[in-house]
């Protein structure tokens, strides 16, 4: 029964440790499995890949650059670009649902190094969580790591920034 209990604890301070970390890897059995490279990026939750093109990124939502910018839209755009320059070669998985009403595909996506893309925006305060089912396998991962960015004020939550009003005007 100590044995049980004692794994327990293990798992739990774990898996603490892992969702606290700022380099967030892929999962084991992520299910990452193709590979593409950079073209572009559109803006922080759009990207173009090679052999796939224009990408949403799934279960995440920056503010806007176009049209009406929204609070911290640029930031969150820049943070975007410095990850993924063109050329990169990244790994994606794709939805269940494959494409938005734009013919976009929608997709997970790993840097080369393993570093899990969405939650890296999230981590960062440079998005908020967009849950929209089928698309929702890391659902709640997502609220976690925004309530946490949130919590510590970064990004857009900063009072320096957006206060947490990402709709508020650039």
């Amino acid at each position: 029964m100590r044995y049980v209990a004692l794994l327990a604890v293990v798992a739990v301070v774990t898996l603490a440790g892992w969702m606290s970390s700022d380099s967030i890897r892929d999962p084991v059995g992520s299910g990452a499995r193709a590979t593409a490279t950079v073209v572009r990026v559109t803006d922080g939750d759009t990207v173009v890949l090679s052999g796939l093109g224009r990408s949403r990124l799934i279960g995440i939502d920056t503010p806007e650059v176009y049209g009406r910018p929204g609070c911290f839209g640029r930031e969150a755009s820049a943070f975007t670009k410095h990850l993924l320059q063109p050329g990169d070669r990244v790994r994606y998985r794709v939805g269940r649902e494959p494409r938005d009403r734009y013919q976009r595909s929608l997709i997970f996506l790993w840097l080369d190094d393993g570093r899990f893309v969405n939650e890296l925006l999230l981590n960062g305060g440079y998005a908020v969580p967009l849950t929209i089912p089928p698309n929702d396998d890391y659902a709640a991962r997502f609220n976690t790591l925004a309530s946490r960015a949130e919590q510590r004020r970064k990004g857009l939550w900063s009072r320096s920034t957006c206060d947490g009003n990402r709709d508020a005007p650039a």
